[in-house]
């Protein structure tokens, strides 16, 4: 099952009174790509076993004042399908790191005007869409 995850973003954005940024539409794109893929990554993840190998479990000693045992149940690992998707994700996630961070726009700032640029590139998805 494939989840959208809608995320609005504006081409303009500032951050606390910072320099307003015009980014250009395919770098905006990336990152809104990348933050969609590494959401659907991590709901994936936190549906695997906790280990990659089969795995026995263990419980681990009673905690001191507390009734709390940790422990994990047996791990079967995960299926050759599983492998593949993380495998798949990670290298999606890899290619959109490097189109964002890459991109030529960057080479366009220096400075501390570099880092706020990146930063709010970081969070342009929660800017309301201009009308």
């Amino acid at each position: 099952m494939r989840r959208v995850i809608r995320i609005q973003y504006s081409n303009r954005h500032s951050i606390r009174g910072a320099s307003t940024y015009d980014f250009p539409n395919d770098l905006r794109t990336a990152q809104l790509d990348l933050l969609q893929t590494r959401a659907r990554y991590e709901e994936y993840a936190r549906s695997l076993p906790w280990s990659v190998e089969p795995l026995p479990g263990w419980e681990g000693d009673k905690q001191l004042h507390s009734g709390y045992r940790s422990g994990k149940a047996d791990s079967p690992g995960y299926t050759p399908d599983q492998v593949a998707e993380v495998a798949r994700y990670r290298e999606e996630l890899l290619r959109l790191s490097v189109a964002v961070s890459t991109h030529p726009y960057w080479e366009s700032l220096g400075g501390p005007g570099l880092v706020e640029a990146r930063m709010a590139l970081k969070h342009v998805h929660e800017q309301p869409s201009e009308a």
